[in-house]
């Protein structure tokens, strides 16, 4: 191993993180996996085990041990854990959305930008170079008046993530709605406003955006729909017509990318980027709104229902 490989520790031990962070970082040139630590200690000996890393007993001990730390963990628990290895000066690569709430997430990119730490989202299709291709062709252009977002899957219907505890009770919002309205959001400009958002009780998400300059977009997405594949599609169009992203797989290969990124911001001491902490402030504020939005939309049909009863 080389001397100037960053050693990250990770914390957390699901799917995600034994498939795509654990291998990502013991393979890719400038990492190295230096140690592991989960709430269940096999776990994290397991994980540590199979990528040559060491397995801690504490978070404590895992700080003390490595650069940066990369997060595979509910968001609820990554923002507490986050803001700590901010203040302890460790660079962090954080799992969307980037905390359970807005005022912890504002805590976390407070604590990033105070320590001077690097930091990115795992906004995963923002890395791939077809997704980013697209985003530039598009703001090139521009003209852009309108979009549509799809994303239908049965994720949750299957094995994998189908036992996912926080999944299951956020739901798609919180789940893929980062990767959705971030997509937009970079395509059409800031989301300025949720002016309508809709919910069912199967978990299915329509929600209507406004963006800066005007344009506006519509979004449906939910992993409870029997689709296999996930049916992934992003459209704006406008005065240059209709331009179409498709999702691309290969969350490897996304990873890869990323920490490309990563190791690049901590070598130039660069520390802004499109996908870093404050990007994940903003997208935990349009999820907030969502949710308030749906909420409202609640309370209104209920009382038309009361109304006609």
């Amino acid at each position: 191993m080389s001397d100037t490989q960053l050693r990250v520790g990770l914390v957390g031990g699901g799917p995600w993180a034994r498939t795509v962070h654990a291998p990502g970082l013991a393979d890719h040139p400038a990492t190295k996996l230096e140690a592991v630590w989960t709430r269940r200690p096999e776990v994290a000996a397991e994980l540590a085990d199979e990528h040559g890393a060491q397995a801690t007993g504490t978070f404590d001990e895992l700080l003390d041990a490595v650069d940066a730390v990369a997060f595979a963990v509910p968001p609820s628990v990554q923002g507490g854990f986050a803001e700590r290895a901010a203040r302890a000066g460790k660079h962090v690569i954080l799992e969307k959305p980037l905390a359970g709430d807005l005022e912890t997430a504002d805590r976390v990119a407070a604590a990033v930008d105070e320590a001077g730490v690097a930091s990115l989202m795992m906004l995963t299709m923002r890395y791939t170079q077809h997704t980013r291709e697209w985003l530039a062709g598009i703001r090139e252009v521009g003209g852009w008046t309108g979009g549509a977002a799809r994303w239908l899957s049965g994720a949750l219907l299957g094995d994998t993530y189908g036992g996912s505890g926080w999944r299951a009770t956020d739901g798609v919002l919180v789940d893929v709605g980062p990767h959705v309205l971030d997509l937009m959001d970079a395509a059409l400009g800031p989301v300025t406003e949720v002016a309508a958002a809709h919910r069912t009780d199967a978990d299915l998400w329509h929600i209507v955006l406004a963006h800066t300059g005007g344009a506006t977009s519509t979004v449906s997405m939910s992993t409870r729909i029997p689709v296999q594949p996930t049916a992934a599609e992003f459209t704006v169009y406008g005065e240059h017509g209709l331009r179409t992203l498709a999702r691309s797989r290969g969350a490897a290969d996304a990873y890869t990318a990323l920490l490309d990124d990563f190791a690049a911001l901590i070598a130039t001491g660069v520390r802004s980027h499109e996908c870093d902490a404050a990007r994940g402030v903003h997208l935990q504020r349009v999820l907030t709104d969502c949710l308030r939005a749906a909420a409202t939309t609640s309370d209104n049909s209920s009382e038309i229902v009361r109304r006609r009863t």
